[in-house]
């Protein structure tokens, strides 16, 4: 199986090396593989990380989000299977091993993750159970809240021409969004073995960056009412939960102009 592994960067040249070594330190053959780096308008020393490692392809755009750079980074990729890879995680040396093996095995399958280990401050910390991971149908399990990590996923690249980009309009909530169209009508596979590392607390990471993600998961939830699903009454209760909780949340902090929106919202879907 040939891997075209996309790393998205913006001023990250401090970790960057660590997630490259972890790619380059995978026990799979990386003679199958290709590994991209997307530069999303860096004004640090990213750049540099084309002499530290000269087998990866670089590419620098202007500061677009990291939407669009994973986008780019799929155009680019001349493979048929694309690893995801943030470039403040890092992989396990069988991440792609485990992976591929899975895929050999479950060939009706074109999308599959891994669980993952969180650190923080230098400590292993304990995943809340609502990020538990699940496998094959899980559009249910997906719809409260992300429990897929891009660095951990592996995607057959036509998937994509089924389903659609990463949404460049997000800027945050962008994976949460494609898991859910995926997820809608393909099944997801789990490697259900802890293949890759998240750091927590970096304050330039976009769950730190914007309150109320909440926000960003309901325009996602108004997106699938248009789908030709069955499964709308199950969006339709998730978006009713979360606009009430953000009605909430918009009293409490005196936010005017987000109290209309939310009780706009509400009546418009006659749920308020």
């Amino acid at each position: 199986m040939q891997i075209s592994v996309i790393i998205p960067t913006f001023n990250r040249y401090s970790v960057l090396d660590r997630a490259l070594r972890s790619v380059f330190a995978q026990s799979y053959d990386l003679n199958l593989c290709e590994i991209i780096v997307i530069d999303d308008g860096s004004t640090d020393r990213s750049s540099n990380i084309k002499q530290d490692f000269p087998a990866i392809r670089y590419f620098y755009q202007k500061n677009k989000g990291v939407s669009s750079a994973r986008n780019f980074g799929v155009k680019k990729a001349k493979f048929e299977w694309i690893a995801f890879l943030d470039s403040d995680d890092e992989w396990e040396k069988d991440k792609l091993k485990e992976q591929v093996n899975f895929h050999l095995k479950n060939p009706e399958i074109k999308i599959s993750y891994t669980d993952e280990r969180w650190i923080r401050d230098g400590e292993d910390i304990n995943i809340p159970k609502k990020f538990a991971k699940y496998s094959n149908n899980i559009f249910e399990h997906s719809l409260s809240h992300c429990i897929i990590a891009p660095s951990s996923t592996i995607i057959e690249k036509k998937l994509f021409n089924k389903v659609g980009m990463f949404d460049e309009t997000l800027e945050v909530c962008e994976d949460y969004d494609l898991w859910l169209r995926i997820s809608l009508s393909e099944e997801i596979g789990l490697v259900d073995k802890k293949l890759i590392v998240k750091y927590g607390g970096a304050q330039d990471q976009l769950s730190m960056k914007y309150w109320g993600m909440d926000r960003f998961r309901i325009v996602t939830l108004e997106k699938l009412l248009e789908f030709n699903t069955d499964k709308k009454d199950l969006i339709m209760a998730m978006l009713k939960k979360k606009l009430k909780v953000l009605l909430k949340g918009s009293i409490k902090y005196n936010r005017d102009a987000d109290i209309q929106k939310y009780q706009f919202l509400l009546e418009r879907y006659d749920i308020y």
